[in-house]
């Protein structure tokens, strides 16, 4: 049976006549990590402080960790932690003592703190960087103890906005690695707010896509793929040793097959999984080797396109 620690029924937020989250139903499986998906001013960030406790719906309801995010928003805070977008840690203070002050507020008792702020750093890759002050991190380094800090009352979900927006190359493999190993390691729920595609699809395991307040989509990757080939038909990209006229004539007389291109060395034949089989026994029958058979599998970025014209 799923168990889910976040459920929203009818969430709603508005700023006098601007609704900025418009009647969210949403569930969040333990244990995943999911993404919201959006342009700057879709509701993302508005939806992650309503689901802490820290903005109150105009209407609706939602559940985190099993507490109401109204009535009982200070419970919420004891399960959930958030990284903002921009962080809130001080600049004058070191790494370690950033953690410290964090475990303080939360009345953690001071051996207790300290043990888990050197399990931490070590976990985000930063002892070495203990005693020196957040201000002097670049901002990778930054971003590593900001989830350092999310980690310290071990939360059963963290929210981290933009996590990897402005950072390098290194520095986003970096904390896509850390929270992949944290969701696999410690059993963590991540939330994670985005406009970058690639690192959304590289990261969770479903996607919500907001605009203009409004959910307009919820799936996993697999089936947004089926989606947009309208399900069991899609193209598949083929390489092969040989091309002739006739082959593609043959192929598209194919029950199944809806068309058959060819692009430089590749043919794309677009067709029904039922028709595989056929496909390449007619490959084969013409004397031609399959070099290469992959199904196109679409990008966030042509799935968001999709979805976000749609709903405009």
């Amino acid at each position: 049976m799923t168990e889910y620690i976040v459920e929203t029924s009818k969430l709603t937020k508005m700023y006098g006549d601007f609704t900025a989250v418009n009647e969210l139903d949403l569930e969040v499986e333990k244990g995943e990590i999911f993404g919201f998906l959006g342009p700057n001013g879709a509701g993302k960030t508005t939806t992650v402080l309503m689901l802490m406790g820290l903005s109150v719906p105009t209407s609706g309801t939602a559940v985190v960790g099993g507490f109401d995010i109204v009535e009982q928003s200070r419970e919420v805070r004891t399960v959930a932690s958030i990284l903002p977008e921009y962080s809130s840690l001080y600049g004058d203070l070191t790494a370690f003592d950033n953690l410290d002050y964090i475990g303080q507020l939360n009345d953690m008792p001071r051996e207790e703190r300290e043990n888990r702020i050197h399990e931490l750093l070590e976990v985000v890759d930063m002892s070495e960087w203990a005693d020196s002050k957040y201000e002097s991190f670049s901002r990778g380094m930054k971003q590593r103890v900001g989830i350092a800090s999310t980690m310290m009352k071990n939360p059963k979900i963290v929210f981290l906005d933009e996590p990897t927006l402005g950072l390098d190359p290194i520095g986003t493999l970096d904390i896509r690695k850390l929270i992949l190993s944290l969701r696999k390691e410690q059993g963590l729920t991540v939330v994670m707010t985005s406009h970058l595609l690639h690192e959304v699809q590289m990261t969770c395991d479903r996607i919500g896509i907001l605009n203009r307040g409004k959910l307009v989509l919820k799936e996993t990757m697999r089936n947004l793929n089926q989606t947009m080939t309208g399900g069991e038909d899609r193209r598949v990209e083929f390489r092969l040793t040989e091309v002739t006229p006739d082959l593609i004539r043959d192929l598209e007389s194919l029950e199944g097959v809806k068309s058959v291109t060819k692009n430089g060395e590749s043919l794309y034949v677009y067709n029904g999984a039922e028709s595989d089989a056929e496909v390449s026994r007619t490959i084969t029958r013409h004397g031609s080797t399959i070099l290469l058979m992959k199904p196109k599998e679409y990008t966030l970025e042509e799935i968001f396109m999709k979805y976000y014209r749609e709903a405009n």
